[in-house]
């Protein structure tokens, strides 16, 4: 059972992590600063340290926290769909990841914005790489439940270019999954585009051209299902 200072130090913590968080989103990522937050909370810069050891550590706190959040967002657009009912799943949770993305931009960017490596010691997976993987998780699981409920055509091993089989080899023994090398490439071609779509638009690099991404997405929401032997499902009526 956790003491009375367990749960004030839980408190604060969680105090902290909002209002970096608020920090980001009024002001952007180079605003999220240990004095700028201990300023919010009435504290010292100096005190917030009993909580995180540096700058890093509260980024990759709050890092983790977001991811955690947007798992829980796809995780709950998946289930809200019949287990079988699959082309709808897969649309559910795609348009999920990009409404959650565009209505939490500098969230997003500070998610995806770098890559989210390990920072812990000795080999340790830090929280924020924990998270992020269980984030992966909700992609790959998806693609897994397809995979065993409707194969999809995928290449032989054989037909993957040498150099590029060697890393999805290596990425699938990273997973623990017992997969064809296709699925594997085929999991990473839908991802690429998927994220590469949703970041374009919320990076604002379609403005050249597009004032409203939307229709370019759900074309190529129609493109992904038919490689993967999926019906299109059209988004929902107002």
């Amino acid at each position: 059972m956790a003491t009375r200072r367990d749960r004030v130090r839980a408190a604060t913590v969680r105090e902290i992590s909002e209002t970096a968080r608020r920090i980001l989103i009024e002001q952007g990522p180079d605003a999220v600063t240990l004095r700028a937050i201990a300023r919010e909370m009435g504290m010292t810069a100096p005190a917030l340290y009993r909580y995180f050891g540096s700058h890093g550590e509260l980024l990759r706190h709050l890092i983790g926290e977001i991811f955690t959040e947007l798992t829980a967002e796809l995780m709950g657009a998946a289930k809200a769909v019949p287990p079988d009912e699959m082309s709808a799943k897969f649309h559910a949770v795609a348009r999920r990841f990009r409404r959650w993305a565009l209505a939490h931009p500098r969230e997003y960017g500070l998610l995806f914005g770098v890559p989210v490596r390990g920072a812990g010691h000795d080999g340790e997976t830090d929280f924020a790489q924990e998270c992020a993987r269980r984030f992966g998780w909700t992609f790959m699981a998806l693609f897994l439940d397809l995979w065993e409920k409707r194969p999809f055509p995928v290449p032989a091993d054989e037909d993957i270019p040498a150099r590029l089989r060697d890393q999805l080899a290596r990425y699938r023994a990273d997973l623990g999954v017992s997969l064809p090398l296709g699925v594997v490439l085929q999991f990473l071609k839908c991802w690429v585009r998927l994220q590469g779509a949703v970041s374009l638009e919320v990076f604002g690099h379609l403005e050249f051209a597009l004032d409203d991404p939307e229709p370019m997405f759900e074309l190529m929401l129609g493109e992904l299902a038919g490689v993967l032997h999926l019906r299109y499902v059209p988004p929902p009526g107002p």
